[in-house]
């Protein structure tokens, strides 16, 4: 009976810290009034599609004239592109074609790039719009008086692009002497670099005529769109084979764009 006090007043210690522990409670750290930080939620996109397989063949024979008159076997190793090298397909894929005709060659480039962001206060959509905002203002389209309003430029009459530098990759290096532009389409429309209306989540089209050495000239046609947390980028080219001949803009631009839906539909699904 002498050990019996002893006892008792261990198993009372061993059960007051267990009950006052709080080690199995979540909110045992929680103080009253302190804030609740939640993490920014994550972008839509996990993964990217595979590049050269993102465009289906019958688009790729209209936007790569020519091919279609080649051997099978020579077809085939147009249609399948070359993909971009890149160390982390999970980031960024591309990929590139190219056809040549008697009257002009012709370049198709893709490229996928996903947006991380690291910053748990900031969301991987919120970084996507920034590096997207980025490339809007190097093509020159990042608000201002220039600025387009459903897709026009506010104050511009219609007309056709100049072919001048306008920043953005295909653009014209600077000293590049002037080009002959492609002939007006209409002077209710207007071709040249502007926002894209119903496009993804944001999107612009840039349009630059260029001299290839000292004779070809070349039409380059940019398409950039952000949907979520990936950036597509689109260029489409065109030289010609005659000094005298200007690549059409409209019909560049038409094609352009409309792979360009064409593939911000596939990513939405």
């Amino acid at each position: 009976m002498a050990y019996v006090p002893g006892v008792a007043l261990l198993a009372a210690l061993v059960a007051g810290c267990s009950a006052g522990s709080g080690a199995d409670d979540p909110a045992a750290d929680s103080k009253p009034g302190s804030p609740t930080v939640s993490a920014a939620p994550p972008g839509k996109y996990r993964t990217l599609p595979e590049s050269c397989s993102a465009v289906p063949r019958s688009t790729l024979k209209d936007l790569l004239p020519g091919a279609a008159d080649l051997p099978e076997e020579q077809q085939d190793k147009v249609y399948e592109g070359t993909a971009s090298v890149t160390f982390d397909t999970d980031r960024k894929v591309g990929c590139r074609w190219k056809s040549d005709a008697p009257d002009a060659s012709r370049n198709l480039s893709i490229d996928f790039e996903r947006v991380v962001s690291y910053d748990p206060a900031v969301s991987d959509d919120t970084r996507a719009q920034d590096v997207y905002t980025k490339k809007e203002s190097a093509a020159g389209l990042s608000g201002g008086p220039s600025s387009t309003v459903s897709g026009t430029p506010t104050g511009s009459p219609g007309g056709t692009p100049s072919g001048s530098p306008s920043g953005s990759p295909g653009g014209s290096a600077s000293g590049t002497p002037p080009t002959p532009s492609a002939p007006s389409t209409g002077s209710d429309e207007d071709l040249r670099p502007r926002l894209l209306d119903g496009l993804a989540d944001a999107a612009f089209l840039d349009d630059a005529l260029t001299r290839a050495g000292s004779t070809a000239q070349h039409r380059t046609v940019s398409v950039v769109f952000r949907t979520s947390n990936v950036i597509v980028t689109i260029e489409y080219t065109e030289q010609s084979a005659l000094v005298t001949e200007v690549p059409d803009s409209k019909e560049l631009q038409e094609k352009a764009q409309a792979l360009a839906r064409k593939l911000a539909e596939t990513l939405s699904e």
